[in-house]
């Protein structure tokens, strides 16, 4: 056994203690239990929104893209070929630069889609901040962050207030659906697709952030009031799960963090945090003598130790000087691989629940989809590589499961308009 293998088995690193089968078993009886009202972790939070469907050609919605820094406008049209985005308008995000109320912030929205008004009366709302979507698709707002500050958002619910001010203006008529921005990825990723060519459709955004959506049958969704019938997308807040195995490296991340005790899964996962649990394991590795203080030194030293310096450590590249011997370079080449292959292995095992709760991905020619965007899956070298390696050995294991994973780009306002014009 080699030094690296050494000091991730101590530390139960290794990517193999990721069991894709016990931990996707195990993740979907967390599934169940958010969707009957029992929540362990995940919150399993009903969109209101059908599953997934076809726009039919010559339908037209405004779309409205606000999450981070930036804040995106257009005006969604559907041919046969599919969804033509037009007119698209990006600014900074009201509140980024300087406080603004949330009357202020609901009048720039509305000044933002004025001209695209007399061409589509459905407003697809990609609202990627914490939000309770109610069953007319509205979002009643709980806080908004990202370095974001909008002051009395608190409880306002979006797509009211907006209609309200649009009608302040003469426009009437218009409905408001709201959704996040992993249910735009999927609705966005799919639009294109021949949908009957796969058996199940999940999104997944894996970036900064790690979460997953699904459409899940209205009938397992117990702790649903009302009468649904068909299916529904689900947002998992697959992030907050807490189930999967984790080590002293990641108890040390999360003791650190500024949420303790929240989102396990994403501090395990996710381009915000891998950089963190690199960074950690080889702080333990310099205390145990599998690398020298002066290397560790030279790691506090760089600026932003993300997931790009874990990219690059696993390529066995070395931009910032760090080590004096061939034998650390390759020690820490060893751990950034099992790190992002361990990482990976999370994420696959979140995909493989998803299957287990609908009982889909069990045909070879009929697999599943996942629609998946995010920074971290989109530009690592390493992490998507590793996840459909994981994949692939759950579709040759003893109750095999098939998946094909799709790169989406800029997903958010074709999904918009999908929901938009699906659901209105």
């Amino acid at each position: 056994m080699n030094r690296a293998a050494e000091f991730l088995e101590e530390h139960s690193l290794l990517p193999g203690t990721i069991d894709l089968r016990q931990c996707s078993l195990k993740m979907a009886e967390h599934m169940r239990a958010g969707l009957e009202g029992r929540m362990i972790d995940m919150p399993m939070i009903p969109t209101y929104l059908k599953g997934i469907g076809s726009v039919t050609p010559g339908k037209n919605a405004i779309v409205i893209d606000a999450g981070g820094t930036n804040y995106r406008t257009a005006l969604a049209a559907f041919s046969p070929e599919g969804c033509h985005i037009t007119g698209m308008k990006v600014c900074k995000m009201p509140g980024t630069d300087k406080p603004v109320t949330w009357d202020e912030f609901i009048a720039f929205v509305a000044d933002s889609i004025m001209p695209f008004t007399g061409y589509a009366d459905v407003i697809g709302f990609c609202f990627s901040y914490n939000a309770d979507i109610t069953p007319d698709m509205d979002g009643i707002v709980h806080r908004i962050d990202k370095e974001v500050v909008i002051t009395g958002c608190e409880e306002q619910r979006i797509g009211r207030s907006l209609i309200a001010e649009l009608e302040k203006r003469g426009v009437a008529g218009k409905k408001v659906v709201i959704l996040n921005d992993t249910v735009a990825a999927l609705l966005g990723g799919a639009v294109n697709l021949d949908k009957d060519q796969y058996s199940d459709f999940i999104g997944m955004i894996c970036g900064t952030g790690l979460n997953t959506c699904a459409s899940v049958a209205t009938d397992k969704i117990i702790k649903l009031e009302g009468d649904y019938s068909g299916s529904m997308l689900i947002n998992l807040e697959s992030g907050t799960y807490s189930g999967m195995p984790s080590t002293d490296v990641d108890d040390t991340v999360d003791e650190h963090s500024n949420n303790p005790g929240e989102k396990r899964m994403e501090k395990m996962c996710s381009g915000a945090y891998i950089g963190e649990v690199c960074h950690t394991a080889f702080r333990f590795a310099a205390a145990e003598d599998y690398v020298s203080v002066d290397t560790l030194t030279k790691m506090d030293a760089i600026p932003h130790f993300d997931g790009a310096v874990v990219d690059s450590l696993a390529c066995g590249h070395d931009p910032f000087q760090l080590f004096d011997t061939e034998e650390e370079m390759q020690f820490s080449k060893d751990v950034a691989l099992a790190l992002f292959e361990r990482s990976a292995r999370c994420a696959a095992a979140n995909i493989l629940a998803i299957l287990e709760l609908n009982g889909t991905g069990r045909e070879a020619d009929k697999p599943a989809c996942v629609c998946a965007e995010g920074s971290l899956i989109a530009k690592s070298k390493y992490f998507l590589p590793f996840m459909e390696k994981a994949l692939a050995e759950a579709a040759a294991g003893p109750d095999p499961r098939y998946v094909k994973v799709v790169l989406g780009h800029d997903t958010t306002l074709p999904g918009s308009a999908v929901a938009a014009l699906l659901n209105a």
